[in-house]
């Protein structure tokens, strides 16, 4: 099969390349998928370039995300049957075969149905982004019902899922943007209230339109503390899923408040969280409340300029589309 694989971590140019490689056979417990799409994380780009632990055995295929069909069914797998379409997440996460490939081979559990009226592009951005986005909700949908959420950072890949998965699930969502082309594409994404956090009085702004906040959802806490502290309820509940810098934290505030801090990394979670996180993606998914965001696709062979528009900050989805063979 081709493959695009690293050998060490470096600049996307120099250590990318596409080869040829044995096709695996999958294991017990695991399945070949046949790959039509790969999504490209932040956190993939990350890992190629070093900014992590991870270091690659021998060789690596990129990317956790896909969408694809199952090609081969290893021993004990049931749920799953050769030609079922399935979303990927976590590919790569500790397995030499990522989705940037013609056929990758996963735990079972990482493969998920895909529904007939979903497309190949949607697929491949749930994965990360989805599963981040439902845990930062809380794992389950029937507890946001009623409740108030803001999404900061509503544009982005997380921000756009869980914008789509609160609204499922009866919330009343606000979402904080940067400019004119994000507010767009949070109102697309359906937030009942979008604030430019950018303008002065944002956080009073935030509290005329939707009150109160129950849940926030954070991309940036460091800069936005002072905001979330402005609007969020008492015994409200703040998830980061992206905290790599260095966080001062108010104890007054956020104690008189009874506020719950949540720091969420996808790796990290629990096999039952993982299952909540899915199940919650999987029933949304099959009632078409979820889309898919702005896609920027590349041929295989261009997986290193891929990898550097996600580097670049490209506002959507950057994914690989196969060719068939």
């Amino acid at each position: 099969m081709r493959a695009a694989i690293y050998r060490r971590p470096g600049p996307a140019a120099e250590v990318l390349e596409v080869v040829e490689v044995e096709r695996p056979e999958p294991g017990p417990g695991q399945v070949r998928v046949r790959v039509t799409t790969s999504g490209i994380n932040p956190t993939d780009w990350k890992t190629r370039a070093g900014l992590t632990r991870r270091r690659p055995d021998g060789f690596q295929v990129p990317h956790h995300d896909g969408a694809g069909v199952v090609d081969a069914v290893g021993e004990g797998v049931a749920g799953l049957a050769v030609g079922q379409r399935v979303w990927l997440y976590l590919a790569g996460h500790r397995n030499r075969y990522g989705t940037a490939a013609e056929y990758a081979v996963v735990p079972a559990v990482r493969a998920v149905p895909l529904p007939d009226t979903a497309s190949d592009d949607l697929g491949a951005c749930l994965g990360v982004p989805a599963l981040t986005a439902a845990h930062c909700l809380g794992g389950r949908p029937e507890a946001l019902k009623g409740r108030t959420v803001l999404v900061a950072g509503g544009a982005g890949a997380v921000g756009h899922f869980a914008i789509q998965l609160a609204k499922h699930s009866g919330a009343q969502v606000v979402a904080t943007v940067s400019s004119a082309e994000k507010q767009a594409l949070a109102e697309a994404a359906g937030a009942d209230h979008v604030v430019r956090y950018t303008e002065p009085g944002a956080a009073q702004r935030v509290l005329d339109l939707a009150g109160p906040v129950d849940r926030i959802v954070e991309v940036a806490p460091a800069a936005n503390l002072e905001l979330d502290l402005g609007v969020i309820a008492p015994r409200g509940t703040l998830s980061t899923y992206a905290a790599e810098e260095t966080l001062t934290l108010p104890g007054g505030p956020l104690m008189s408040a009874n506020v719950t801090l949540t720091f969420v990394l996808l790796y990290g979670l629990s096999a039952e969280q993982l299952a909540d996180a899915i199940r919650w993606t999987s029933d949304a998914l099959a009632a078409g409340a979820l889309t898919a965001l702005p896609v920027a696709a590349y041929p295989l062979d261009e997986v290193a300029t891929a990898q550097d528009r996600v580097e670049q900050g490209f506002v959507g989805k950057v994914v690989l589309r196969m060719a068939a063979r």
